[in-house]
């Protein structure tokens, strides 16, 4: 009998927080992404992973990430990330900082092609200096 009450009150609770949507995993993924994207910069691939890694399903996370994303401009976040990781001043002319900073900014979730042209843009506009 104890347990059939107990598990009658655990079944309630999580009613109740379902309905004050304390118990959302939509509303929490978007919370992620949003602070995965607006705060630590991160690229689309990283911010479905660390979703993913709350527990929360594939669908809801990649739902999430593709809210968060259409108001962001992706190649921009891409160009401020390479920003910042140069402002140390390295230079993209030392094929050894060019694999590094591409397995960075991959790290971070950007997609590979846009990374690579990028890299490449910015290596040879720092050759023609």
């Amino acid at each position: 009998m104890a347990d059939e009450a107990d598990e009658e009150d655990i079944d309630a609770a999580v009613a109740r927080l379902r309905r004050e949507r304390a118990l959302d995993d939509r509303r929490t993924a978007l919370a992620c992404a949003r602070t995965e994207v607006c705060v630590k910069h991160r690229g689309r691939a990283r911010v479905v992973r660390r979703i993913e890694a709350l527990g929360i399903a594939r669908d809801i996370a990649r739902e999430a990430v593709a809210e968060v994303f259409a108001d962001i401009d992706e190649a921009e976040q891409l160009e401020r990330a390479l920003d910042r990781r140069l402002r140390a001043g390295t230079q993209l002319s030392d094929p050894t900082v060019l694999r590094r900073v591409h397995r960075y900014l991959l790290g971070q979730g950007f997609d590979a092609e846009r990374v690579t042209a990028l890299l490449r843009r910015r290596a040879k506009s720092a050759q023609s200096l």
